[in-house]
């Protein structure tokens, strides 16, 4: 199944601006202005000014938020994407509520600590974001993410995400049940299932994942899951392969 655009001349204008390019763009904008998010609870927060505004609505980090300061636009990040952007694309700085710059290693073990699964969550995240898949939430479907191929504006999401890691902490997906339940729903709404099991390759040792440095010795299997379709081989249609 190929990308479902919406509306006409959706395809030209992605294939005309490409998500990379405006990620190029937007970390070399955060890099001049020096940017500096703000730790709050289980998200970062960021002042932006117009043209970042308009590059993190094109690239799909973070939400906008609505405040009484119309000169002073506010983008509110998961954690996945605050790191992503500090981490992996070296372009913003974080802070605490007393403005004192937080290191990778501190900010790794904070999050750590505000989500149970944020180290596997975040290299899935980043394994698509790296691949220019636009990566959003995927609550609203009971999965961890949505991956579409374009900016959402242009194309419907294609692939309904989980998450796994080694010895499925997540406890999901035990029982054949769950796993029809998940794949009716992503049908219904016409989208792939795409597992991405992240293996740590031994890596589960106390201290052994104290810092990011240990994503580089993890590695993602992707696999998509579809349901059989019964109609794909009846007997009143013509069959390809002859015995």
């Amino acid at each position: 199944m190929g990308p479902r655009w919406k509306g006409k001349g959706s395809e030209a204008k992605a294939l005309a601006n490409p998500i990379s390019n405006s990620i190029s763009d937007l970390q070399s904008s955060l890099l001049k202005s020096n940017s500096q998010g703000i730790l709050s609870g289980c998200s970062v927060l960021l002042a932006t000014n117009p043209q970042q505004t308009e590059l993190l609505n094109q690239t799909c980090f973070g939400r906008p938020i609505i405040t009484v300061d119309k000169h002073k636009q506010w983008f509110q990040f998961t954690l996945e994407e605050a790191f992503y952007l500090c981490f992996s694309l070296s372009c913003m700085k974080i802070v605490d509520g007393d403005h004192i710059l937080k290191s990778n290693d501190e900010l790794w073990e904070y999050m750590v600590s505000k989500q149970p699964y944020f180290i596997n969550s975040f290299k899935a995240y980043s394994h698509l974001r790296v691949k220019n898949w636009v990566v959003r939430s995927g609550c609203q479907y009971g999965v961890d993410f949505v991956a579409y191929r374009h900016h959402p504006s242009l194309v419907h999401s294609e692939y309904g995400v989980l998450v796994f890691s080694d010895g499925n902490a997540n406890n999901r997906l035990r029982v054949w049940s769950d796993f029809q339940c998940t794949l009716r729903l992503c049908g219904s709404v016409a989208k792939t299932l795409l597992i991405l099991h992240v293996n740590r390759n031994g890596e589960n040792g106390i201290g052994s994942c104290s810092s990011p440095s240990c994503l580089d010795r993890f590695s993602v299997d992707e696999r998509t899951i579809t349901r059989w379709s019964p109609e794909r081989c009846r007997e009143d249609q013509q069959c390809l392969c002859k015995s």
